[in-house]
């Protein structure tokens, strides 16, 4: 498959564009709207073209594109490319709220193209491990506490803290820690949440929520921009519990230990790229048609909880999904 990448983000140029070149298919193309930015990254990652413009790129000669714009203009371009014929993955989350979100997924569908949304730790074998050990050995699982949190020390006009452009600490970490409660207890039916700004930004900068499950399961989400760095999950079943750290962004070799009353059980793996993996799925999908892991409807749903997540924070009330 050969991939363009809408934009010279730093998360395109740290992991998604290695990712591709790592694995069977092609980087073909950059666009920007800064033609001397594309230029640099066509140059710096060796890719064959770059482009001064989004619209550009569509009509370039690849397949699939990449999309790691700003929140806010995920929902735009995803819908452009696949006018242009282009399957999509699309950096999460998918769009601004459920509703833009579902739009995306009814404009792909309806012009054949494989969307997905970049989560990209779903992919990694630790994860897949995680959920299988859920299932087998933990029993009823009762409660997930799951957090990502760490210090912005990016610019004012970082686009994290824009909202015009749908910035937040749970849109851009946060959403992390609610698709994994979602991973391990299905989907909440209420939920409440509580919102900081520290910065006077327009965003939310700090968050902490609890959601509810059926049977009385419940889970605890935080995501910050105000504290030093924190990736981890725990699972608190019946029979046992299980916890990962380093959970998102996650370390050459892994770890993952579970265990329960009489033994800890600590599993290392072997390093894995989950940026490549998730790549090689989208393109895999999109060879033989069938949905991705993290597709369309993962993507609504995990964009259900957050917009129910920040009616909650704004009028001080539990939200019932």
């Amino acid at each position: 498959m050969r991939f363009g990448i809408i934009s010279t983000a730093n998360i395109a140029a740290k992991a998604v564009a290695p990712a591709i070149q790592n694995s069977d298919h092609e980087l073909r193309a950059v666009a920007s709207r800064d033609a001397d930015a594309a230029a640099a990254f066509a140059d710096r990652h060796d890719v064959p073209e770059s482009f001064d413009s989004y619209e550009a790129l569509l009509s370039a000669d690849v397949d699939a594109v990449y999309n790691p714009l700003p929140n806010a203009l995920h929902a735009e371009w995803t819908k452009d490319a696949a006018d242009a014929g282009l399957h999509v993955l699309c950096e999460k989350p998918l769009a601004a709220n459920a509703a833009e979100a579902r739009e995306v997924v009814e404009h792909c569908r309806d012009a054949g193209v494989t969307l997905s949304e970049a989560f990209m730790y779903l992919y990694h074998p630790r994860t897949q491990r995680a959920l299988e050990v859920a299932r087998t050995e933990l029993g009823d699982v009762r409660h997930v506490n799951a957090a990502f949190n760490y210090t912005l020390s990016g610019r004012p006009d970082d686009v994290r803290l824009n909202p015009e452009l749908a910035g937040g600490a749970l849109m851009d970490v946060g959403c992390y820690a609610v698709s994994t409660a979602r991973q391990f207890l299905g989907e909440p039916h209420r939920v409440s949440a509580s919102a900081h700004d520290a910065r006077d930004c327009g965003v939310d900068t700090e968050f902490a929520a609890t959601m509810s499950f059926d049977g009385g399961a419940t889970a605890t989400v935080e995501a910050g921009f105000e504290t030093p760095a924190r990736q981890r999950y725990r699972v608190e079943g019946t029979d046992g519990w299980l916890e990962v750290r380093d959970a998102y962004n996650t370390p050459e070799q892994p770890v993952l230990r579970w265990g329960d009353g009489e033994k800890t059980v600590e599993e290392t793996f072997d390093p894995a790229d989950q940026y490549r993996r998730e790549v090689e799925a989208f393109a895999a999908s999109a060879a033989d048609g069938t949905s991705p892991r993290t597709d369309g409807e993962e993507a609504i749903a995990n964009m259900r909880v957050i917009d129910a997540l920040y009616e909650s924070a704004d009028t001080g009330e539990s939200v019932s999904l």
